[in-house]
């Protein structure tokens, strides 16, 4: 049976550069690969960064030299630095984030993986059994970096059931519902027919304003 080397990380994160233009602030996800720590960041924002790290510790080794620094790009992760683990050691590290949105040509480009983002709402679509606007809605959330939950009331009657009850008295019948219900921080919209209505309604704010038909 092998075992982990141990490996104590508390991780003290200091923004070096101003980042009041980031609406949410960098990561650093670690991961283990043999005697390799892997440091990679996380942008979450919807706009690209130029990004280097400091890294400060015992327990490890790490190429010597200037750090560089590197492009993030949207909604996405990439690693950025690797430490060597010393055999019978604990890595104990440190490190500062430099971050910056003016971008620069000499930037490391390194291999990155697109992740998916909390929206501003929370976005539950729920599929209705005759939706005709479904696929123009669906399929570029989809494409999008935000994640989301879509729900087929065909499939769920449990769900369906507990729907219906909102739309007692209502002049359409859930089950003859053409578009999907759209449910954002748990605010109901059912005449949602476009992606580009459905993204208005998750930007905006303050009083909702009705979509002229």
């Amino acid at each position: 049976m092998k075992k982990n080397l141990l490996l104590s990380l508390p991780l003290f994160l200091f923004l070096t550069s101003a980042l009041f233009a980031q609406e949410r602030p960098m990561k650093i996800e670690e991961e283990r690969q043999a005697n390799r720590l892997i440091l990679s960041v996380v942008n979450e924002n919807l706009e690209d960064y130029d990004v280097s790290i400091k890294v400060s510790g015992t327990g490890f080794k790490q190429r010597k030299g200037m750090a560089r620094k590197v492009r993030v790009p949207a909604t996405s992760k990439v690693p950025i630095i690797n430490l060597i683990v010393e055999r019978g050691k604990q890595a104990m590290y440190t490190y500062e984030l430099d971050v910056t949105d003016s971008l620069s040509r000499r930037s490391l480009r390194k291999p990155f993986t697109k992740i998916k983002i909390d929206p501003k709402k929370a976005i539950t679509m729920y599929i209705t059994e005759k939706c005709q606007t479904c696929d123009t809605i669906i399929n570029p959330l989809k494409a999008s970096p935000y994640k989301f939950k879509s729900i087929v009331l065909a499939e769920n009657e449990e769900v369906k059931t507990q729907l219906s009850k909102a739309f007692i008295g209502a002049s359409v019948p859930l089950e003859e519902m053409t578009n999907p219900v759209v449910m954002l921080d748990g605010k109901m919209y059912i005449h949602i027919e476009t992606f580009e209505d459905f993204m208005m309604r998750l930007e905006e704010e303050g009083e909702i304003k009705p979509i002229e038909e």
